[in-house]
């Protein structure tokens, strides 16, 4: 079984900064990459930032040079530090990853609850 919980949406203004985290648990051999995707009212889920086991990073062009996204190295957690935030940027944040729970299994995608970031003018 493996739980994914994340946590540190809210509500700022513009220009403000949040950071969110998603810790993955339970019965966990492998996990890669990580990432966070976002979904905005009306429209389809995106990726907005994903990294690998070795930390190789991708970001989505509409958040880089404000989004950053790290790993710990010792434990199954994600963080999206989020500066410079626009209105553009509300949504639901999910966090993702690819996890084979042994080493005989193959990897399958595990999602995070959901939290909201709501960005105001």
């Amino acid at each position: 079984q493996v739980q994914m919980v994340e946590s540190g949406g809210g509500l700022v203004q513009a220009g403000g900064s949040l950071r969110l985290s998603c810790t993955a648990s339970g019965s966990i051999f492998r996990i890669d990459p990580m990432g966070w995707y976002r979904q905005a009212p009306g429209k389809e889920r995106e990726l907005v930032a994903s990294i690998t086991q070795e930390g190789d990073t991708s970001i989505a062009n509409s958040v880089k040079g404000r989004f950053t996204i790290s790993r710990e190295n010792s434990r199954n957690r994600v963080y999206l530090q989020m500066n410079g935030l626009q209105p553009e940027d509300t949504g639901v944040y999910y966090c993702n990853a690819k996890i084979r729970q042994t080493k005989w299994q193959s990897f399958r995608d595990y999602w995070g609850q959901g939290t909201q970031v709501t960005v105001s003018s």
